[in-house]
């Protein structure tokens, strides 16, 4: 039986939990629209937790010729930095000179560009340097000598779209995770929405205007809401690989090789290197995407040419892989096709449709959508906000977490450093919120391992959304690495104990 909310139409309704979706729904609570975010599974569960972990400009997106793309980018990265240093970081990546592939002229010149078409300020820039001379190249095999390393960030991919939820529920958003929207339609000059949760109660709410975030799923949705488009997206699949950690370095490389693609390996939690990625139409489900053994294989080769050790599948601890929806421009490859975005706005109520994006141009793609609503809803505010108020946790300077995560260290001296490392990458400074006055192991509850407690996975249910362990391990904590099946059964039972 469908139940009918009679409460006042929200002012805006997204679809899609992903970080474009969790982006807008963030902007448009902040400038006083009510919001609904409705996702069908976890926050971050498809694309937007399934990247390679970067905030950057696209270096190879230059040969393309999409200047106005990699600027855009370029110009977010330190924004996003500044707002959210606790889960954003400055990387050096290493680009060694490969011959017979791309000339030394012309790294120099792509460089050149990267470094001064997007306001960089306070990552450093691009220096040459001799392989066989630093340390950088002590784990790659022989033949290597002169390189570039240039500067990019990493993110914790999951954890920004979640903490964007955060946000946005902390400015009076309503997010309703595992509620899929299974019917949408105009009537009397409002949206009608009927939703559906897993144990099958359906809810039909209504809304002023609709944001159509869905990401590879996002013509489905036109389907749904019969407003059929004849725009073409192209899905393209980019998987990646996980490996024991091959270098004992802070470096992470971005590798030339012979197809014209790039791969990177880049430091991951610790005690291991996250290969990827590649490119690949895709033309499966989006329910569970996952990495081919062709892939995997293609992945291990194309890293072995340079590193000294290679490796092979057998040497995978995980494999994952996301489809990215892009804009169809034609290309004939999958790497060449446009990364850049499309917002269309279209019908009364309004229908706002987000095709194509990048996980480091999410902040800029919301604040431009939510301008293009205020053209249908001139109550919402105007200003830009997001570029300058921190996400949560990340109220400290850009170059902070060293003291934040000192001070954590000194206040809560009976976690191991391991995990005062991890609680800070993840919470910044609202993990005293959940940490408060404890001053020993058994004020945290009950131990699951590697530094997990009662009292984060009370934090992680009531304020992020999760659910199952596969919330918890891979999305929020990332700890899915290190739990065997025993801790994670164990993690089962006491999830399954508080439904």
């Amino acid at each position: 039986m469908m139940q009918s909310m009679e409460q006042e139409p929200y002012d805006i309704a997204v679809i899609g939990g992903g970080v474009n979706g969790c982006g807008i729904a963030r902007d448009a609570a902040g400038r006083g629209a009510s919001v609904l975010l409705f996702e069908r599974g976890d926050l971050a569960q498809g694309t937007s937790s399934a990247s390679t972990k970067l905030i950057h400009g696209g270096l190879r997106y230059l040969e393309h010729r999409a200047f106005g793309l990699v600027r855009e980018a370029l110009s977010e990265r330190e924004r996003l930095w500044r707002i959210a240093p606790h889960i954003i970081h400055p990387m050096r990546f290493v680009l060694p000179w490969v011959p017979g592939l791309r000339p030394r002229w012309l790294l120099r010149l792509g460089l050149f560009l990267y470094d001064h078409i997007g306001g960089r300020r306070a990552l450093p820039p691009t220096e040459a340097i001799d392989l066989r001379h630093h340390r950088a190249g002590d784990p790659l095999g022989p033949g290597f000598g002169p390189a570039y390393i240039y500067s990019d960030g990493w993110v914790d991919d999951a954890r920004l779209v979640i903490l964007n939820a955060r946000d946005a529920a902390d400015r009076g958003a309503d997010i309703r995770t595992r509620t899929e929207v299974i019917r949408l339609e105009r009537i009397d000059g409002l949206w009608s929405l009927e939703s559906r949760t897993p144990d099958g109660s359906e809810t039909c709410f209504r809304a002023r205007s609709v944001v159509n975030a869905t990401g590879p799923s996002v013509l489905a949705l036109l389907d749904r809401a019969h407003q059929p488009s004849d725009r073409l997206m192209r899905l393209v699949r980019g998987s990646h690989i996980v490996v024991p950690r091959l270098f004992d370095h802070d470096f992470a490389y971005m590798f030339q090789l012979p197809d014209g693609r790039i791969i990177f390996a880049i430091p991951y939690e610790s005690d291991f290197t996250l290969i990827g990625t590649t490119d690949r139409d895709h033309d499966g489900g989006l329910d569970r995407v996952a990495a081919s053994a062709e892939e995997i294989a293609y992945l291990c080769d194309s890293v072995s040419r340079f590193f000294a050790r290679a490796i092979a599948p057998a040497d995978v601890l995980w494999s994952y892989a996301g489809v990215r929806p892009l804009i169809d421009d034609g290309s004939a490859r999958p790497e060449a096709a446009t990364r850049g975005y499309t917002l269309e706005l279209e019908g009364e109520p309004p229908l706002l449709n987000i095709f194509g994006g990048k996980i480091t141009t999410y902040r800029h793609l919301a604040a431009e959508a939510v301008d293009l609503l205020r053209q249908r809803m001139p109550g919402l505010g105007s200003k830009d906000w997001t570029a300058d108020t921190p996400l949560p946790g990340g109220d400290f300077s850009m170059t902070g977490l060293p003291a934040l995560t000192a001070g954590l260290a000194a206040d809560y001296p009976f976690l191991q450093r391991f995990t005062v490392d991890r609680i800070a990458r993840a919470y910044g400074t609202r993990a005293r919120i959940w940490l408060a006055d404890a001053s020993h192991p058994g004020m945290l509850g009950e131990a699951f391992g590697h530094g997990l407690t009662e009292v984060e996975l009370r934090h992680l249910m009531t304020q992020e959304w999760a659910r199952t362990s596969e919330d918890i391990l891979w999305r929020r904590t990332k700890l899915g690495l290190r739990f065997n099946p025993v801790q994670v059964a164990r993690l089962d039972a006491w999830l399954e104990a508080q439904s």
